[in-house]
């Protein structure tokens, strides 16, 4: 080769573009962003979504521990307060049924002594009447029946302080088996039928319970 034809290849060398080397696989510019894959943000945010949803559970889960933790002291309180007015009603109910019981047996104590005195009573009912009919022949007997009249009045007045009532009834008043005892029938014109004609024996209470039951003769139908 000549020397002409020598330069002539190097000046057409030199004038050529210059041709760039392609990229290597899987090399970047570093002036370029590289791709993001579209699996790999598939993957991420239902990860995240996850994680979000376990801590809102987690926060839920220590509100609900701390509500149980304020109701449990709440609900003792409640049960103190319920077994306090339980206790104080069942004292209360003690109480009552203590003073009724005393009560009680305070009537029928002072009812079973006025039993033992009624037929005492009735005695010196019956001496009375005696003594009165024998001062007629003797007034000396006078003095015997004041003071038969001052043991009764005593008695009475006695029982009448324990609350022992002497039931008297009157001629004409109805008769009540509850608190009369018909030891006679008879007829008697113009008085109603069932109404009390007589009485034979005064009768004797304590409140509602009734020591003995006086003895009348009723009007027979």
């Amino acid at each position: 080769m000549t020397a002409d034809e020598q330069n002539t290849e190097a000046e057409a060398v030199a004038e050529a573009p210059e041709v760039q080397e392609p990229h290597a696989a899987g090399r970047t510019d570093p002036g370029e962003t590289a791709p993001v894959d579209a699996g790999e943000a598939d993957s991420e945010a239902p990860a995240e979504e996850a994680e979000a949803a376990d801590a809102e559970a987690a926060a839920a889960e220590d509100v609900e521990q701390d509500l149980e933790a304020l109701q449990d002291p709440l609900a003792e309180a409640a049960a103190m307060r319920d077994l306090a007015q339980r206790t104080q009603a069942d004292f209360e109910n003690f109480r009552k049924r203590a003073r009724q019981n005393e009560a009680m047996a305070a009537e029928r104590g002072a009812a079973r002594l006025a039993g033992e005195l009624v037929a005492a009573l009735d005695n010196f009912e019956l001496a009375l009447a005696a003594s009165t009919a024998a001062t007629d022949s003797d007034p000396s007997a006078e003095a015997t029946v004041r003071g038969f009249s001052l043991i009764r009045d005593e008695l009475i007045a006695g029982l009448g302080r324990a609350g022992v009532e002497i039931d008297r009834p009157v001629e004409g008043e109805k008769f009540d088996p509850q608190v009369h005892e018909a030891v006679a029938h008879v007829p008697a014109e113009g008085a109603e039928p069932g109404s009390i004609v007589a009485v034979h024996q005064a009768g004797y209470r304590l409140g509602s319970t009734v020591i003995r039951p006086a003895r009348v003769a009723v009007a027979g139908g």
